[in-house]
């Protein structure tokens, strides 16, 4: 059955911030979902659904698709009251766990919310069990005579995608009661260990957040250092992010074997509502694309640093022109605001909520989740964002991409708990978006050579990161599980896969040191959602087509924007990029949104943007 794709992961680590500011930054509060863990409310909400659901049952189970379309149609609008109830109480236990992972009481109470929400929703199961056995004509007959039915076709329409991969009731509530003791227990571990983790660099003891932003240090030597305990640290658990690895890539394998999948890939696909050809077009054009993107700018970049080879550790590190200023909060803020502003008074003043309100967790502290993510809860309270905010344009650009989700999700609520939730594919659109509005506001702001080059060049090694590495990933997560298959594979194994999609995706510029093949061990996209990564390339890539349309003045683009973004879940990619003239099966749509980087790259090329050339 479907993931729930309302549950954003953090973004990759890989693109870190520089030095953490040493202003206070802002922390979210959580009371308007709860006053705490033991807020008397939490307890009222699971004794409700759980009553509800149990209610639900007993009035419906065995008798669906005997239901008339208007009690159809109030049925699952019930059952959508319910999902939102323990949606609400499930989304405050994850930020709780997300803001301090380290606290084992955080660790038991998410534990114990993940067990009593999965106990209640298994009485809810046989709703969407029961309606994928109704037979298509009956289906249609009934939303034909039910204009409320109606409402939740598409609903029903991406439900019944998985139709055909549904097991046995019995065995559909087996695996769902045994979530939390399998693929979710396994979660917990891998993110309890990484909260945990302390990495030694050159005497300090960091977590592996602030570990992972020194390698966008502008010390050569500190990255250096900071690479090698990075190293050290996951070289010392690897036999333990090996096992979490080997265990929930053979349960992948085992399920999707049961639901015959063609391919590991194809449930995330089906879930984004996206075709596996759709997915390989995108995948191939990236990889045919490799040496005109990251090969030709990574040996640009060993020029401007004055170096024959670049080591890993120089992948993300300043140009020699990069203004290495520390980028207050508040000024940050401010820069994002007003590049949404700019385009729509209406998506600034969505934005500028999320600031006024404690909606926004900001602050560096140990045992906080790494990266970044946007979480919208319910529709009934709001989104709230996470991010780790070290203070440079990077993070500025961070910060305008969780705001595209949060807008989203805010205009996207409006279509109610089911009809809301948007494909993986699509939920990356309004994100990319507002990075790709705030760097334009920036760009277009600069008067000086130098600092637009310096720009310019930081907005190419965010898309390089955002396309070509998360193509790699996810040709890495292709190769370990196809492997996989054929029985677990060892550590050592998985580094030489792991060394294989970066020389191929990085090129020859670069020369890894072997200490480099224990990284994919601390990307949490491979343990949380499989094949998530190729997502934000998809992102990526869409964004710059749709820029470019705006870009060229298409009429109306605004407010087809903001239509887009509420709708939700209720269009598939094709109905939304209609109305600009675009289509993601065209293959030479994906060419479009990889010449916006390459045509970025010629500007480059033109001149260096640092002394030593």
């Amino acid at each position: 059955m479907p993931e729930d794709s309302r549950l954003f992961p953090a973004r990759d680590t890989a693109r870190p911030g520089g030095a953490a500011t040493a202003e206070a930054l802002p922390s979210w509060d959580l009371s308007d979902l709860y006053g705490g863990p033991d807020d008397p409310r939490l307890a009222a909400d699971l004794d409700a659904a759980e009553a509800e659901a149990k209610a639900f049952q007993a009035a419906h189970s065995g008798k669906v698709a005997t239901l008339p379309g208007d009690a159809l149609a109030d049925a699952i609008a019930t059952y959508e009251k319910i999902e939102e109830r323990l949606g609400r109480a499930m989304s405050y236990a994850q930020l709780v766990f997300s803001a301090d992972a380290q606290d084992a009481a955080n660790g038991r109470f998410y534990q114990t919310m993940q067990e009593r929400v999965t106990t209640i929703s298994s009485h809810l199961l046989f709703l969407t069990l029961e309606l994928n056995r109704v037979e298509e004509a009956a289906l249609e007959a009934k939303l034909g005579a039910s204009a409320a039915l109606r409402h939740w076709r598409p609903w029903l329409r991406d439900l019944r995608v998985f139709r055909p991969h549904q097991l046995s009731d019995e065995l559909e509530k087996l695996l769902h009661e045994k979530e939390v003791t399998g693929r979710s227990a396994w979660n917990r571990l891998f993110d309890e260990t990484i909260a945990g983790m302390r990495v030694k660099v050159a005497g300090e003891d960091l977590t592996v957040s602030s570990a992972l932003n020194k390698l966008s240090d502008r010390d050569r030597e500190v990255r250096a250092a900071a690479a090698k305990g990075v190293s050290e640290a996951f070289a010392e658990k690897v036999r333990l992010f090996s096992l979490v690895t080997n265990v929930l890539a053979k349960d992948k394998e085992i399920i999707d074997g049961w639901r015959h999948y063609p391919r590991p890939t194809s449930a995330r696909n089906r879930a984004n509502m996206v075709e596996d050809e759709v997915v390989d077009a995108l995948v191939t054009a990236v990889r045919e694309s490799y040496p005109r993107l990251s090969h030709r700018y990574y040996a640009m970049k060993a020029k401007w640093l004055g170096l024959e080879k670049l080591k890993h550790w120089d992948r993300n590190a300043p140009l020699p022109d990069q203004d290495d200023a520390t980028i207050a909060w508040p000024e940050a803020t401010r820069r994002v605001l007003d590049s949404y502003s700019a385009f729509s008074p209406e998506l600034g003043a969505l934005g500028r909520r999320f600031f006024d309100k404690p909606w926004v967790d900001a602050a560096l502290r140990p045992g906080k989740a790494s990266g970044a993510f946007a979480h919208p809860t319910v529709p009934s309270v709001h989104p709230y964002l996470l991010v780790n905010y070290h203070g440079k344009t990077r993070d500025v650009m961070t910060l305008a991409h969780e705001l595209g989700h949060g807008v989203h999700q805010i205009l996207a609520g409006q279509q109610g708990y089911l009809l809301s939730s948007t494909p993986l594919t699509l939920a990356e659109t309004a994100s990319v978006f507002g990075e790709m509005l705030t760097f334009r506001n920036l760009l277009d702001a600069e008067k000086d050579p130098k600092r637009r080059r310096a720009l310019l060049a930081s907005k190419v090694e965010d898309m390089l990161n955002t396309v070509v590495r998360q193509i790699a990933f996810y040709r890495f997560e292709t190769l370990l599980h196809d492997e996989r298959k054929k029985g677990e594979i060892a550590h050592e194994r998985i580094g030489e896969l792991w060394m294989q999609v970066q020389t191929e995706s990085l090129g020859p510029a670069f020369d890894f040191t072997p200490d480099y093949n224990v990284y994919w061990a601390y990307i949490p996209h491979f343990v949380h959602t499989p094949f998530y990564v190729y997502a934000y390339a998809f992102g990526d890539c869409l964004v710059n087509a749709l820029y470019g349309v705006f870009r060229e003045g298409h009429p109306g683009f605004q407010q087809k924007y903001l239509d887009m973004l509420r709708a939700g879940g209720t269009k598939r990619h094709k109905e939304l990029l209609a109305p600009f003239g675009l289509d993601a099966s065209d293959p030479a749509f994906w060419r479009k949104g990889l010449d916006v980087i390459s045509g970025f790259i010629d500007e480059l090329e033109g001149a260096a943007p640092g002394a030593k050339a």
